[in-house]
């Protein structure tokens, strides 16, 4: 999944980054509230945590720009203002939940597992495919019960493909979904990733689960 972070404390903005990214996130982050909204203009993201008290513009003015419906990220705000009346301010505006500071990482990383879960609630957290078992709680895949090591790039590529089975994602697609807006990487990096993912799926014995179509991109049927 892809996170925007928006937490204009520079040292609680690299902890929570490299947290949320070893707990399989694929994080942006922004200082202050205009920055946030280049972001948001120019990706698309999952989810968003956001701090309220920031910078140019504050956290009610980024959820406030945010478009309704299509592909509006989940908002978690993370706040040290604790009254009632910021909570009913935020939520009023377009935040999907409220978790004040100083908080536990455990209790951050739940709630939003819980939020990315809201919109498909018909769909289960675990994806299976065949033997294949994708799980985003425990960022672990398995086949037949056994364990299929993937790196976090490729744990995400399953992922997405999982979740929109039948659609085609192009080279770019999958690199703005699954790298960080500061990645180095190109697109053509994106068909050395899915070559070695195909290998162990292969070597797992899931031969041929993604497929390529030609002009479209990658996807699993």
């Amino acid at each position: 999944m892809k996170l925007l972070l928006v937490e204009d404390s520079e040292r609680l903005r690299h902890t929570l980054r490299h947290g949320l990214q070893g707990a399989g996130f694929t994080v942006d982050a922004a200082g202050d509230g205009v920055e946030a909204c280049g972001f948001l203009s120019g990706y698309d993201y999952d989810l968003v945590v956001l701090d309220l008290m920031l910078p140019r513009l504050d956290g009610i003015g980024v959820l406030r720009s945010l478009p309704e419906g299509g592909r509006r990220p989940r908002v978690l705000v993370l706040s040290a203002r604790d009254q009632v009346a910021d909570r009913i301010e935020a939520l009023n505006a377009g935040a999907d939940d409220y978790l004040v500071k100083p908080f536990a990482f455990d209790e951050l990383v739940a709630r939003l597992h819980a939020l990315a879960r809201r919109p498909q609630q018909a769909q289960p957290t675990v994806l299976s495919h065949g033997p294949l078992s994708w799980d985003p709680r425990s960022h672990s895949v398995s086949v037949d019960g056994q364990p299929l090591a993937l790196t976090p790039r490729e744990f995400a590529v399953l992922g997405l493909l999982l979740r929109h089975r039948g659609r085609a994602f192009s080279r770019q697609e999958i690199l703005d979904r699954t790298a960080g807006s500061d990645s180095e990487a190109s697109d053509r990096s994106v068909e050395v990733l899915v070559f070695g993912l195909r290998r162990k799926l292969d070597a797992a014995g899931v031969p041929g689960l993604i497929e390529t179509r030609r002009g479209a991109g990658y996807l699993i049927p």
